[in-house]
């Protein structure tokens, strides 16, 4: 504890004289921070269309962190994709959502160019997808290519743009990474930039009261309204801040380009006290496996209540990401030497330009401490196996997936109409979890023979599915939230569109179908013609179902048949007769 005034100024300044030591490696006299300079003029822009985006690296998204450049495409599918240097493609990728068909080029740099969304490859390497997809039965394909199998030259016409997978309107998703550490890297600081001389956007600022306690819903917090324009921002009510004690901010921020209307991401923030910088935020690259820590940096609370994005500029201690390269006591303050501060927000675009806000902070020890209240649950140590258990469940938390601290809360609801459980309530969904947590669930009605059926059910989500073992049902959760036991003896449901037993299939092009479960979600599909397997592709738009007519199948009667399995093994079939 400071016991005096002189020992709480001594403090401040030694936690300033921190700050100036950590950001040493990051000179003033630059825009842009970085860890390192990277390849310029070596790579092209993959489209010959004038560069604008949808969507930028590093922006916020919902449980992830965007990992590249969204090209937009005039709101059209069908331009050429060309590789943006020369090197050879290392990786086909087909599959339901995500980028729905993707190619990898990697170049002799050290670097690997990724290309989403599209709709259609080269003959050659389209060939080569259906070949691995029919010698695998499978529609889903991650495809390692052999190195220099196909190779290709800068300016090579690769694929053709789309909307395939989760997208949400024709472009091309474009990524560079590491080729030996698969991080992704903003694809800007290679020079493939975008027009850009506006400044990012601060709407409001967060203040939260944090003083040594872990953050959560209940950390008392405060929102305070911006205005301003033209990279000049300040409190739309001005006042000085009476604060005491460690202390967190936040700020929400956008950014624009100007080649597109879009609301993007900022590249960087940084919060200065007094002149020095203490905590640093940037969107330079990171791994995939932190992706989800977006949940740690957001708070994420106030975004599941008011759907507004706050980025704490303090970093809880669990989160392990690469784009805070600077902080000093975690970007945290303690206000505990009654004197006047300037806190201010410096928050730039990848171009450099720049938007600032200042407040004035009265460091206020008789201040309100704003204390949240007392723990009143079990105890969870971020960076320690926590464990929950009662006769009825446990809960069992590894390292690496709390980010903070925790105030564990468990109760129960009463049995649903077709549970075989309790509703356990482990804890709420304002605390986000990184990977997952084991759940153990004890029914409270006898499963009978249908043991090997039982599904554990989030009762916001579905079912996380789960194995009986042991007199419990246990499954892997990726959110806090209300749990039970149900079983899943129904079978997939699936609808023919356009075919039926006897029909005349002659000038059609595709079988089409659709599949739907009740539960468990489909774990396989499969078709065949006559016996033997044919491709059936998923959109994940439409979610229709299709088999395109080849040339093998000649004129003639022939039979469809079409299964699905889903998470607990129930079966259904189709089968239909047709003539071609």
């Amino acid at each position: 504890m400071l016991e005096n005034r002189t020992d709480k100024k001594n403090y401040i300044v030694n936690f300033l004289a921190a700050a100036l030591l950590l950001f040493a490696n990051y000179s003033s006299a630059q825009d842009i921070i970085q860890s390192k300079k990277y390849p310029q003029n070596y790579f092209r822009y993959p489209l010959d269309l004038p560069p604008t985006t949808a969507g930028s690296f590093g922006e916020l998204r919902p449980a992830h962190f965007h990992s590249g450049l969204d090209f937009k495409t005039m709101q059209r599918t069908g331009y050429p994709v060309h590789a943006v240097a020369d090197g050879y493609v290392s990786r086909l990728r087909i599959q339901f959502g995500g980028f729905g068909q993707a190619i990898y080029v990697t170049h002799p740099n050290g670097y690997t160019s990724v290309y989403g969304h599209i709709q259609s490859f080269t003959p050659a390497t389209f060939k080569y997808i259906r070949d691995y997809q029919y010698k695998n039965q499978v529609f889903d394909a991650d495809i390692k290519v052999p190195p220099g199998l196909f190779k290709v030259q800068k300016g090579d016409v690769i694929a053709i743009s789309g909307n395939e997978g989760a997208s949400a309107g024709p472009h091309v998703h474009f990524e560079l990474r590491d080729s030996l550490t698969e991080e992704t890297i903003n694809p800007q600081l290679f020079g493939l930039t975008i027009p850009d001389k506006v400044p990012p956007t601060i709407t409001a600022l967060a203040v939260y009261h944090l003083n040594g306690n872990p953050f959560s819903e209940n950390t008392p917090k405060e929102f305070m309204s911006v205005t301003g324009a033209a990279g000049n921002y300040r409190l739309a009510t001005p006042k000085v801040l009476q604060l005491s004690g460690n202390t967190g901010f936040g700020i929400a921020v956008t950014d624009q380009n100007s080649a597109s209307v879009n609301h993007n991401g900022v590249y960087s923030i940084e919060m200065k006290l007094d002149g020095s910088t203490v905590y640093t935020f940037t969107v330079e690259r990171f791994a995939f496996d932190q992706t989800h820590a977006v949940n740690a940096y957001i708070d994420y609370p106030a975004f599941l209540l008011t759907r507004r994005m706050f980025q704490k500029c303090f970093i809880l201690p669990g989160s392990r990401i690469s784009l805070y390269p600077q902080s000093v006591n975690r970007g945290i303050i303690p206000f505990n030497d009654n004197e006047m501060h300037d806190v201010e927000f410096v928050c730039r675009d990848v171009m450099g330009n720049t938007s600032t806000i200042a407040v004035k902070v009265q460091s206020n020890t008789t201040a309100n401490n704003n204390q949240p209240a007392k723990p009143t649950g079990t105890f969870f140590h971020y960076d320690e196996r926590s464990v929950f258990a009662n006769d009825k469940v446990r809960v069992q938390i590894d390292p690496g997936n709390l980010y903070d601290d925790l105030d564990f809360q468990y109760s129960t609801q009463p049995i649903k109409a077709g549970a075989y459980s309790v509703t356990h309530r482990i804890h709420n969904k304002f605390t986000p979890i990184h990977g997952g947590y084991d759940i153990w669930i004890k029914p409270d009605v006898s499963l009978g023979n249908y043991a090997d059926k039982a599904v554990i059910v989030n009762g916001a989500t579905g079912s996380i599915n789960g194995k009986y073992d042991g007199g419990y049902v246990k499954a892997v959760a990726r959110t806090f939230g209300d749990y039970y036991i149900r079983i899943d003896t129904v079978p997939p449901v699936i609808t023919p569109l356009n075919i039926k037993n006897g029909s005349n299939m002659a000038k059609v092009k595709a079988i089409r179908l659709k599949m739907s479960d009740n539960l468990s979600g489909v774990k396989s599909f499969a078709g065949k013609i006559d016996g033997k397997w044919v491709l059936v592709e998923w959109s994940y738009k439409t979610r229709v179902l299709s088999y395109t007519f080849t040339e093998d199948i000649k004129p003639g009667k022939h039979n469809f048949e079409f299964t699905v399995i889903d998470g607990k093994d129930n079966t259904a079939k189709f089968t239909a007769e047709f003539t071609r």
